[in-house]
């Protein structure tokens, strides 16, 4: 059966925060598409309020838990079933930061590099050939990827996708703020990799797919801090959002609540191809540079033939999630 949406758009975390007031602005943005927001569960109904809130109904919750690579593919399943329309926009928002020692995922990864690169990175490859021909891209980072600009957390250090994904001898030491520093790092070397491929396959095949990567700043008051102890998180989501602006003048400007970033984390999701750009960051509204390392093109690569050989099943999806069937 045909659906009566034109389009779709995935946002992943798109439950509560950041995600949910993404998902907020693009439902009004376009009532014709049909807006997804997938998280590990709705307990607050979200899909619904947001329906309500706007008097559509465009937006419906899936379940998706990223840290289990089965259930990114029963994900990818479930979106065949419903027969969505073709995708103009995937938002690779979903995070999350463990700040006491390394934990791991069912499938043996570290648990934040899993969550927010390799399930996004899955899931990716196996929604790719739902794109519409005109598609975004768009992925969360964070400014805590780069050191110089001195976020508190330690710096990021990209040794090679294996050693974060599985932290043997010194990385073992480092602290859940450094694997997530470096995991934020990871998010805008992958958009760099596959920006170029989208250059070549745009120029080879007539489409026009882009990507851009996104730093909402620091946003008090959210769930981030889920698994912090207990007066990290008296802190984080009672304390400190009353603060606000004292933070902004004393620490940073780049400090703002989830409806904000969630208005221009949806603005690279709704503006055109000429304001946006491709292979950009973006600080809020403003095009910045990232992280000096963060361009270095083998680090991209060995992220991206990583994530690849690691994800895809030899005999029949190595290719696909190379791209090569489009290069």
């Amino acid at each position: 059966m045909p659906s009566k949406f034109h389009r779709s758009v995935l946002v992943t975390g798109g439950t509560a925060n950041l995600g949910y007031q993404c998902a907020i602005n693009l439902a009004r943005k376009y009532p014709d598409y049909q807006i997804v927001i997938a998280s590990r569960s709705d307990p607050n109904s979200s899909a619904e309020s947001i329906n309500r809130l706007l008097g559509q109904k465009n937006v419906k919750f899936l379940p998706l838990d990223l840290s289990s690579l089965a259930q990114v593919r029963s994900f990818a399943e479930v979106w065949e079933a419903n027969q969505f329309p073709p995708i103009y926009s995937l938002v690779f928002n979903a995070a999350l930061q463990f700040p006491g020692d390394v934990q791991y995922t069912g499938d043996g990864f570290e648990k934040t590099f899993a969550i927010s690169h390799i399930g996004h990175a899955l899931l990716f490859s196996l929604l790719r050939h739902h794109l519409a021909d005109t598609a975004r891209v768009v992925i969360v980072s964070s400014g805590t990827h780069d050191p110089a600009q001195k976020s508190g957390l330690p710096d990021a250090h990209y040794s090679s996708a294996e050693e974060i994904a599985h932290p043997k001898g010194d990385a073992l030491k480092n602290n859940g703020r450094q694997r997530y520093a470096t995991t934020k790092l990871t998010n805008v070397l992958y958009s760099y990799a596959l920006q170029r491929r989208f250059e070549a396959i745009n120029k080879k095949t007539g489409k026009k797919w882009t990507v851009a990567a996104f730093d909402p700043g620091l946003m008090p008051g959210t769930g981030l801090a889920r698994d912090a102890t207990g007066l990290e998180k008296f802190l984080w989501l009672k304390v400190l959002p009353r603060l606000m602006p004292l933070l902004r003048l004393l620490i940073s400007p780049n400090i703002h609540t989830a409806e904000y970033s969630g208005q221009m984390l949806a603005r690279l999701v709704t503006e055109s191809d000429e304001e946006i750009g491709s292979g950009k960051y973006y600080e809020g509204n403003r095009q910045i540079k990232s992280s000096d390392v963060s361009y270095d093109q083998d680090k991209q690569e060995d992220l991206w033939e990583w994530t690849v050989k690691t994800l895809a099943k030899p005999d029949s999806e190595t290719f696909r999630f190379d791209l090569k069937d489009l290069l």
